[in-house]
């Protein structure tokens, strides 16, 4: 048997990458994790989901602010925001995580971390920094970056991407965003409310394409309300220099010619697999313009090679890309034959309201030939979400012909937070009728879960059958008041 240097090696410091090395190391493996930043964290915490949300909640607590009118309290006329203290905030708030991703903590479980851009020599072997080092096994976890599309001009015309958005000297007085997707419009929310004039540009006839049509135009119509201007079924034709301004050409469906300036332009338009300059071509890893092509167990066709997160395509998640993580270590390490089911894997898009989504929504139950009944619920009619002023959103109910739950998608206040309940649901097979007799506290928003629950059950129980059983056997009078 070859004695290599390490039982297995991981190309990649994000969400997947880290939780193989964790894994990997405290179960003994000798570990080598290799990330070309100079920290570890990846994307999600220094260019995605970590500073995202950061600069969410401080958007939000100025929207706020700025209608504190509505809670009862004084009007407030507000400074403008210095774009600073904010990615000060953002930098502060990644810096307290980086903690848990150091390089400290991961040789602390036993992992050797080192820095670098890492080429495959052989199916066994990388070359970093000028050293060779083989692995048994290897795991290719190198995330994805901001995909950029070869519109004309382009390329001559300064712009940015996730990468750069949180770390600006100022706030744009005027955004264009390119891409209406989760990325794009979070940032046209965020950025609207901290005081720039926000555009978003989409060639798709509605926002977050991946979600039902009616749920999507609730987030845009919020985003509408609150001055964000949205160019749908637009087709760009150049982008043009303008000095110290970004001009978007566009072309509406009459073909009529539009323009609009800014003087800060956000690329937003999905993302590419990194894996240049990784010398796949040496492995005979097979891949496409989507990623790594892999298989349940997270095999490459180079069986004691995986891939795992971003850079297989798929469901682009940090939480996807752990469960990712997880899959490998069990056929990696334990060897044991585990295979990937994203039947009932959740997501947040995490506008104010957020829009969280599971299982099945009704463009998937279509496209999968299924026959589906919806059960919905709306915010206005919980009590907590009165009371809190967030009465726009609904709950969404989608059941299969047996009438057993498929999906649930929620757009309204802390859907994110809402949707776990269904995680839990769908994960232990609970019945519909027991969440629906489960005591939730009064008043919380969690309260919608149970009652969207109820209002499947109650067209069964209040049905005229089983009034009629009830007074043939119990002699009940029936109603003692109409209108």
């Amino acid at each position: 048997m070859k004695n290599y240097d390490f039982d297995i090696g991981i190309i990649g410091g994000g969400a997947a990458g880290l939780t193989v090395a964790s894994g990997a190391a405290q179960l003994g493996a000798k570990t080598l994790l290799i990330e070309k930043e100079h920290e570890l964290g990846g994307d999600c915490l220094h260019f995605g989901c970590v500073p995202s949300k950061t600069l969410i909640k401080t958007s939000r607590v100025y929207h706020q602010i700025k209608h504190a009118k509505d809670y009862g309290l004084p009007e407030i006329d507000l400074p403008s925001v210095d774009f600073k203290n904010v990615s000060n905030r953002i930098r502060s708030v990644i810096s307290k995580i980086q903690k848990h991703d150091s390089q400290e903590r991961f040789c602390g479980l036993g992992a050797k971390v080192l820095f670098g851009d890492p080429s495959f020599l052989d199916p066994q072997t990388v070359k970093l920094n000028g050293t060779e080092y083989s692995s048994k096994n290897w795991v290719i976890a190198t995330g994805s970056s901001a995909s950029v599309a070869p519109i004309p001009g382009l390329d001559h015309t300064p712009f940015i991407t996730n990468r750069e958005l949180f770390y600006l000297d100022k706030l744009p007085e005027k955004l264009l965003i390119l891409g209406g997707g989760p990325i794009g419009i979070e940032m046209a929310q965020a950025f609207s409310r901290l005081g720039s004039s926000v555009h978003v540009f989409d060639r798709a006839d509605q926002i977050l394409l991946k979600e039902d049509k009616d749920m999507a135009e609730g987030v845009m119509q919020v985003l509408q309300k609150e001055g964000v201007h949205f160019h749908l079924e637009v087709g760009i034709s150049e982008i043009k220099n303008v000095g110290s301004a970004g001009e978007v050409v566009y072309k509406d469906l009459s073909g009529k010619i539009h323009h609009e300036q800014g003087d800060m332009l956000l690329v937003a338009m999905g993302r590419r697999p990194n894996i240049e300059g990784l010398g796949l071509e040496q492995t005979g890893v097979e891949f496409d313009r989507s990623g790594i092509t892999v298989d349940k167990r997270m095999r490459t066709n180079i069986k004691h090679i995986y891939a795992a997160g971003d850079v297989v395509g798929g469901y682009q998640f940090t939480h996807a890309a752990g469960y990712e993580g997880s899959i490998v270590i069990s056929n990696a390490i334990f060897r044991l034959p585990r295979k990937t089911n994203y039947t009932f894997l959740p997501w947040c898009t995490y506008t104010d309201p957020e829009l969280a989504s599971i299982g099945m929504n009704e463009m998937r139950a279509r496209e999968a030939g299924i026959n589906y009944s919806v059960i919905t619920e709306n915010f206005e009619n919980n009590d907590r979400s009165l009371a809190e002023e967030n009465r726009t959103g609904k709950v969404k109910l989608l059941l299969n012909e047996k009438e057993k739950p498929i999906g649930v998608q929620i757009f309204g206040p802390h859907a994110g937070d809402l949707i776990s309940e269904w995680v839990a649901i769908f994960a232990g097979g609970t019945k519909l009728s027991t969440l629906a007799g489960a005591v939730h506290p009064y008043p919380t928003l969690g309260e919608i879960n149970k009652r969207v629950a109820g209002n499947f059950l109650s067209t069964k129980i209040f049905s005229d059958i089983v009034k009629k059983g009830l007074k043939f056997f119990f002699n009940l009078k029936g109603r003692a008041c109409d209108l």
